[in-house]
Order: C-alpha cells, then sequence, then structure tokens
C-alpha cells in the first residue's frame, strides 16, 4: 500500500458522506440504534460498534486506519496526548508486582511514569543505557513485562538496536512499546522491526501546524482491542471529532512537510557541523555520530531536528545566542511549520547551572519550513554574539 494512497484515499468512503472530498467532521457525542438488539449489540463490543465517541467515532475511524497504514500496523488507536498515548498502552499491560525496561533519557512524561507514577502502584522500572543489547537482557528480571524503547531520543538522539531488542524481548515473551516521534512512519516502521506497539506524540510531525495535541499507538489488533476494551475507555483520554479531522487535513500535506525538515537541517547540519564555536553536534546522519551506522541501517533517514553544544562555559553567552535569533521562535515542542530553539538552561535555575556539564551548553534546534539558507543566516549572525 503505497503512501499517496493511505493520505488520500484509504479508509474515505466518499460515497458515503454526499462524495466530499474532505471527510465530514462527525461532531456529534452519541449514536442512535434502531432496535433494542442493535443496541444491546453495540453495548457489549464498543470496538466494533460506534455508541459513544468517548470509543469510536466515524471521523476517528478514518483517521485511524490511515495511521495504521502508515505504521504497517493491522490497527492503531489515538489519544488526547503523546503522554496518554504511551501511558496507557503501558497501563494496560501492568499489574502490582511486575517490572518494566526503559531507556535512559526518553521524554520528560515518559521518564515521570515510570519513576513517579507507576511506583506509587508497586511497579517498578530499571532505566538502562539503550544502546547496548546486553543492557537490556542483564536487566531482565522474572516479573518483566515491558521493554520501552524510544530510537531516537529527541535531545542527543540515542538509538537503540530495535530488531535485536524486539527479538531478545520475542523469546522472553516481553511486550515491546516504542516511541517513534522523532522518524515518524516516513523514515522509520518499527511493526516492521517486530515491535509490538509503535507510538507517536500526533502534536509533532502528523500534526505539523503546532495548533493539535493528540498521541497514536499502532500494533496488531489483538492489542489495540485489548487496550481499547479497558484503559482507553475507562480513561477517557479521546480525541474529539474535530481534532482528529485537524490530523487528516494535517496528512494531507504529511510526506511533503517531513522531506523538506529533513532536507533543510541536513543542509544546516552540514553547514555548522565543523563550526570554531561549536564543541559538538549531535545528530543521527553525521559521520562523527557514535551510532551513525545503526541509524542509517533503520531509518530511511533523518528527522528535522539536531542539538549543539556550544563552546561555552558561561550561560550567559548561551542566552545572548538563542536571544539574537530572530528566524526561531523559542518554544518547546517541535514538528510544526516553524523553526524553534530550545537551550537546556532555560530548564535549570541560573545558579545551578554547571560550567564543566556540556549538557548544560546543550541547545536544541528544530528546522520547520523556512528557507534553510535564510536560518543558516541566522545562526551565523547570532553565533558572532559570544
Amino acid at each position: 500500500m503505497d503512501i499517496s494512497y493511505i493520505i488520500n484515499q484509504l479508509g474515505e468512503e466518499r460515497e458515503k458522506y454526499f462524495n466530499a472530498v474532505a471527510p465530514p467532521i462527525i461532531q456529534t457525542s452519541n449514536f442512535a440504534f434502531n432496535t433494542v438488539e442493535e443496541l444491546r449489540t453495540g453495548i457489549s463490543d464498543e470496538f466494533e460498534s460506534t455508541l459513544y465517541s468517548r470509543g469510536n467515532n466515524p471521523t476517528l475511524d478514518i483517521l485511524r486506519k490511515k495511521i495504521a497504514a502508515l505504521d504497517g500496523a493491522e490497527d492503531a488507536l489515538v489519544f488526547s496526548s503523546g503522554v496518554a498515548a504511551m501511558s496507557i498502552p503501558v497501563i494496560a499491560n501492568v499489574k502490582q508486582g511486575d517490572h518494566v525496561i526503559c531507556v535512559n533519557k526518553p521524554y520528560s512524561w515518559t521518564h515521570k511514569l515510570f519513576n513517579d507514577l507507576l511506583p506509587r502502584f508497586g511497579i517498578t522500572t530499571t532505566m538502562i543505557d539503550g544502546t547496548r543489547v546486553e543492557n537490556f537482557e542483564q536487566a531482565i528480571q522474572s516479573g518483566t513485562r515491558v521493554i520501552v524503547l524510544e530510537s531516537p531520543n529527541t535531545f542527543t538522539f540515542e538509538l537503540q538496536d530495535i530488531e535485536a531488542v524486539a527479538k531478545l524481548a520475542k523469546s522472553k515473551n516481553i511486550l515491546t512499546i516504542i516511541d517513534n516521534s522523532y522518524c515518524s512512519p516516513l523514515y522509520q516502521q518499527p511493526v516492521k522491526m517486530g515491535i509490538d506497539l509503535s507510538m507517536q506524540t500526533a502534536t509533532k510531525y502528523l500534526g505539523g501546524h503546532s495548533d493539535n495535541v493528540a498521541g497514536v499507538v499502532s500494533g496488531s489488533k489483538e492489542m489495540i482491542k485489548k487496550i481499547f476494551a479497558a484503559d482507553f475507555l475507562n480513561i477517557g483520554a479521546v480525541i474529539s471529532p474535530f481534532n482528529a479531522w485537524l490530523l487528516l487535513r494535517s496528512l494531507r500535506t504529511f510526506e511533503l512537510r517531513v522531506q523538506r525538515s529533513s532536507t533543510s537541517a541536513q543542509k544546516i547540519v552540514s553547514h555548522f557541523e565543523n563550526h570554531p564555536k561549536i564543541l559538538k553536534m549531535f545528530y543521527p546522519f553525521s559521520k562523527t555520530f557514535p551510532q551513525n551506522d545503526l541509524a542509517e541501517k533503520q531509518m530511511k533517514k533523518p528527522g528535522g531536528m539536531f542539538t549543539v553544544a556550544l563552546k561555552t562555559k558561561s550561560v550567559k553567552q548561551i542566552e545572548n545566542f538563542c536571544n539574537s535569533l530572530k528566524r526561531f521562535l523559542m518554544a518547546v515542542s517541535w514538528g510544526g511549520h516553524e523553526s524553534l530553539v530550545f537551550p537546556v538552561c532555560a530548564s535549570i535555575k541560573k545558579e545551578d547551572y554547571n560550567a564543566d556539564n556540556t549538557e548544560h551548553n546543550l541547545v536544541r534546534f528544530y528546522i520547520g519550513l523556512e528557507d534553510a539558507d535564510v536560518l543558516i543566516e541566522d545562526m551565523e549572525e547570532a553565533l558572532k554574539k559570544f
């Protein structure tokens, strides 16, 4: 199934809605039935019926089909945020006394899930360096139920050998979940590498316009139904029909936007890789990146994000650099049409800045849809400020 068909045709039964080119927003909370028996059937299996928009909705159903196909999976669920798309599938597969393995330096709210929330319910987590498969094997306990990957992460871009970890987990009957937000299914399809559940924050590349918060997870129909039937319905982290429609709209340009972001980022990284004021560049497709071979093996292309360590021991110089940028918005998140900059020093108190800690000098860039040469010029001018 080619990506053009998925984006433009799959799931869009236009004859059902007046042959409209754009699918309608079915903005209803409730659905009516003609007989008691039909209602009984709907209540007995919300996964296969359209009963109440907390579960299924026709607009959302089109989106689910497209997301699953993009991931090369059987089915998908859409959540009201990326963190819900990680948390609910995990919660659906663990119980008190169980153990989880998670890679170091995941998304901040993923870290809080495993280190703050789940321990309150008797679920323990071992955080490991995921760059070595042996570390996963050594961390497995008798109660290990889930392994969580994030390859690459979205700051320093450490990767895991996805196929190797998936093979290990299957041999031990352990569920695998990956955060695939950086690559998106355009550049990496973990389900095809053996991963059970592939999760993304749809706020980023899938949404692409910085106007929608959502998350998605894809996997086997059996696993998606298991998550849906209990924890998805019970927690209620559902996306609205309007937000589902916004994602459908965004998917029309998904491939074009991600390609533009990736191509521009590669050009900018190449320009600055040996800049005298940059100590280190973090980018999976750089030949200096320690895991470059693995990146090129399991990723089709890099995403549009990279991080630099500035060659300075002054937080003031970092601030001057970031404040001098004219073409980058200073903000968290990424994946939209606009280019962004986020310095690590903004997340720590000034008195806690450690000049000898390279990580405190990190500045992350996301490259949007602006002209790459304009962004290069802007960064060059800002680098002159320190």
